[in-house]
């Protein structure tokens, strides 16, 4: 009898050990578990610090028309980035700005660099080394999505981080 309920305990603790640091979500696919989340480190992955599954983070930030102030959900994704970057000391990040299709070209570049900037002095700001920082200006030139509706306006007027290891 002891037996029996030494293994019923072992089995149940084995359980609950192997689905304490990920879970499937809705769609099936694996994701990070709050306690994990709060353990940062070289063993995380970019797509932890970055899949939208994980408190809606991601790896881009959007902006308000005509705008490259970063709002508290941007700031929130940014926050995550530097996170990663802190634990991950030989990975640098490249941000790219993006505008929407309204308004010229040479403005949108301008535009775009502005919210490219405001991010990585978000980072900088965080305590990432600005050394590991890059960043570049896309304007209007590659939209994430066709259309000339507030809906794709919406999407193209963002900040992407592109990070890589080894150095910048």
């Amino acid at each position: 009898m002891k037996l029996r309920l030494a293994l019923v305990v072992l089995a149940i603790g084995l359980a609950s050990v192997s689905c304490s640091t990920k879970s499937k979500d809705s769609a099936g696919s694996n994701r990070v578990s709050e306690s994990e989340l709060a353990r940062p480190g070289p063993g995380r992955s970019w797509q932890d610090y970055t899949a939208p599954s994980r408190n809606g983070y991601s790896d881009r930030v959007f902006f308000a028309y005509d705008r490259f102030d970063l709002d508290e959900g941007a700031q929130a994704t940014i926050r995550a980035w530097s996170e990663w970057l802190r634990a991950h000391g030989d990975a640098s990040i490249l941000v790219e700005g993006h505008a929407d299709e309204r308004g010229t070209r040479e403005y949108n570049l301008g535009l775009g660099a502005k919210r490219a900037t405001a991010i990585r002095d978000m980072l900088i700001a965080l305590g990432v080394n600005a050394g590991r920082i890059r960043t570049i200006s896309y304007g209007k030139e590659r939209p994430a999505v066709a259309g000339d509706d507030e809906s794709a306006y919406q999407q193209n007027r963002r900040g992407v981080a592109r990070p890589s290891t080894g150095g910048a």
